[in-house]
């Protein structure tokens, strides 16, 4: 059986900048209100112009280039977004169109935030077994699209961005990159928590729809919360404990970036030193599948994860979708 060894990282955040005093323009909060709750301090925003395969191209050209591959080896392209630019064809298609790759596998995956985990487990599996050799996995959104910015409890949160890496067979015999295992759940009767419900085709496209205000993200945030600090924590624990490590073996905690006081719950119940964890949020928001890759390639290119090091991934997300991975970069 092969090994997977991350080849090369990239990630991109739209220009345009929201911050905490523009949405006070918007909606009655303040910005200390909005810092205090949430850890967030200014959020990207796309262009016009910019849809999430746009934003998915530069990030997936950086991590190309950092991997030093030719982009025709690329035989597989796994896109995690829940908020494709339309509902076909797939998100990986068009990227796979955009960044011109010939023939090659190309699908979208929607786990909502935890969705590049998801991602990328498919793909270690996919190099486990020999399928594929090379796959471009990319977390991407264009989520304030889908905000309702007099919904304080949720315009505050989100934010657009995308990561990508480059996942490839580890055939340097001197490296011992590996993915040691993902842990992948979801509690679908908690759908109701985080939700989406228009444009399916349980409510789709009409003035009725948009009336009632179906396509904007709606959030129970209190119970989220609740949710997400136990998954996560319940997520890392497995990780650990299936390969016989504990908390002083890894150098890096990446949670996903939701809310700086559901970050630092994970962390102390997790029991490791924040100065472990990769932080970003202040900077970026919520930027769903996007976060982890972001957070993951800003660390790299910063010099904070080097090779050798023992990461670990943790997310949840709408569904409820949760999930960890424990990998040696």
């Amino acid at each position: 059986m092969f090994s997977s060894k991350i080849l090369g990282t990239g990630s991109y955040l739209p220009e345009k900048i929201l911050t905490n005093a523009d949405i006070v323009q918007k909606v009655e909060t303040t910005e200390e209100w909005i810092f205090d709750r949430t850890g967030i301090k200014t959020r990207h925003v796309a262009a016009d112009d910019q849809n999430t395969t746009d934003l998915a191209k530069i990030a997936a050209e950086r991590a190309i280039e950092a991997a030093n591959i030719d982009k025709s080896k690329i035989d597989c392209v796994l896109f995690a977004t829940v908020s494709p630019d339309q509902v076909m064809p797939s998100a990986a298609c068009m990227l796979q169109a955009k960044l011109g790759l010939q023939r090659c596998a190309a699908l979208d995956l929607s786990a909502a935030c935890t969705g590049f985990v998801y991602a990328l487990s498919v793909a270690d599996q996919f190099i486990k077994t020999g399928m594929y050799q090379n796959i471009l996995v990319v977390g991407a959104e264009v989520l304030t699209r889908y905000v309702n910015y007099d919904d304080r409890d949720t315009c505050i949160l989100f934010g657009d961005g995308a990561g990508a890496f480059v996942l490839s067979r580890n055939e340097d015999e001197t490296s011992n990159a590996k993915i040691y295992s993902a842990h992948l759940y979801a509690d679908g009767y908690l759908g109701d928590l985080f939700e989406l419900p228009g444009g399916g085709s349980a409510h789709p496209v009409s003035v009725p729809m948009i009336q009632e205000g179906l396509h904007y993200m709606r959030m129970k945030g209190r119970e989220v919360f609740k949710n997400a600090v136990r998954s996560m924590n319940d997520c890392c624990k497995e990780a650990l404990e299936v390969n016989n490590m504990s908390e002083p073996d890894v150098q890096w905690l990446i949670p996903h970036q939701a809310n700086i006081r559901i970050i630092d719950a994970v962390a102390k119940n997790f029991g490791i030193n924040k100065e472990k964890v990769i932080i970003n949020i202040q900077r970026t928001g919520n930027t769903s599948a996007g976060t982890i890759p972001i957070a993951f390639d800003e660390a790299v290119r910063e010099g904070k994860i080097k090779r050798g090091d023992k990461i670990l991934l943790a997310a949840f997300g709408a569904g409820i979708t949760s999930g960890s991975m424990l990998l040696e970069y």
